[in-house]
């Protein structure tokens, strides 16, 4: 009897052990994920105005000036970032679902809501930091 109650334990020393190792294999990747180093860049933004409502963007998707979109000339399609505007400190999270702009000195083209979150509607060009994930 005592042989088989010391078979009986040993077995559960070792699923404990192991689900403390994955426990802890777990932790540690959502650690590390979450904390991917953010990349940032400063430059001139713009808006789209209302003539593009409705064309198709370079992802395919239809353009609605009343989603937080935005198009940047390099970043993968689907890439969230994180657009500041540099005069009044208010931000925005928008999607990238376009490729653009094409003016010299702009790094980011937003929809018309993501700039009224903003504050830049009246001035139509503003400052902004855009912060996002290494792709």
């Amino acid at each position: 009897m005592r042989k088989l109650i010391k078979y009986e334990v040993y077995p559960k020393k070792i699923k404990d052990l192991n689900f403390k190792f994955v426990l802890s294999f777990i932790l540690i990747a959502l650690i590390f994920t979450s904390c991917a180093p953010k990349l940032t860049q400063r430059g001139k933004a713009s808006y789209y105005g209302n003539e593009f409502n409705g064309r198709k963007t370079a992802s395919g998707e239809k353009f609605r000036n009343s989603k937080l979109t935005a198009a940047h000339k390099t970043l993968p399609f689907g890439t969230k970032v994180k657009v500041t505007n540099l005069s009044n400190g208010k931000s925005v999270k928008v999607k990238i679902n376009d490729r653009g702009p094409f003016v010299a000195g702009r790094i980011i083209d937003l929809s018309k809501k993501a700039a009224r979150r903003i504050g830049m509607i009246k001035e139509g060009v503003g400052n902004v930091e855009i912060k996002y994930k290494k792709p």
